[in-house]
């Protein structure tokens, strides 16, 4: 996918968190939805993370997804410097196989919000990005439209799998 004009930012703390976010970049490309992917550190690179988020909108960025794992800060503290909608991405970790990332990132104090899907769901962080950005765009809307019946059409025929 082209990341010239990205409407996404796919962020991430660090680049062992890119094998859990490149299913969000599967799903963009999927729906022909322009990008950029960047590993962006709350805590090793607190200043690059504060400038993202500060200049994500004029840069044309419409949604960010944020993973992050352990203390997971990426995702809200990237919100703390944007007024777009932050969707994170709790990724599993060793320790607590991600319900450290998760609680980190769903405790969110009043006035800063962040969309949170489950441990590890980038896609589903992509599909709800796409969502928000069907809502001005009636094509997207109607590839979404597509993507729902063709699975729906695919859990239907799982039944021929029951023996």
């Amino acid at each position: 996918m082209s990341t010239k004009n990205p409407k996404v930012g796919v962020i991430m703390g660090s680049d062992s968190d890119w094998p859990t976010m490149k299913a969000a970049c599967d799903i963009l490309d999927e729906f022909d939805i322009s990008y950029e992917k960047k590993v962006v550190s709350a805590h090793r690179t607190p200043d690059d993370m504060a400038q993202y988020g500060k200049s994500a909108r004029e840069r044309g960025i419409q949604v960010i997804i944020a993973g992050a794992g352990g203390a997971a800060h990426l995702p809200g503290m990237t919100a703390a410097h944007t007024t777009l909608p932050v969707i994170g991405v709790p990724v599993k970790t060793s320790t607590l196989s991600g319900l450290d990332s998760l609680y980190s990132i769903v405790q969110m104090p009043p006035g800063v919000p962040v969309a949170t899907v489950a441990i590890g769901k980038a896609g589903n962080a992509a599909l709800l990005a796409i969502r928000m950005l069907s809502t001005g765009n009636n094509e997207l809307a109607n590839k979404l439209s597509d993507y729902h019946k063709e699975m729906a059409e695919a859990s239907r025929a799982k039944t021929q799998n029951l023996k």
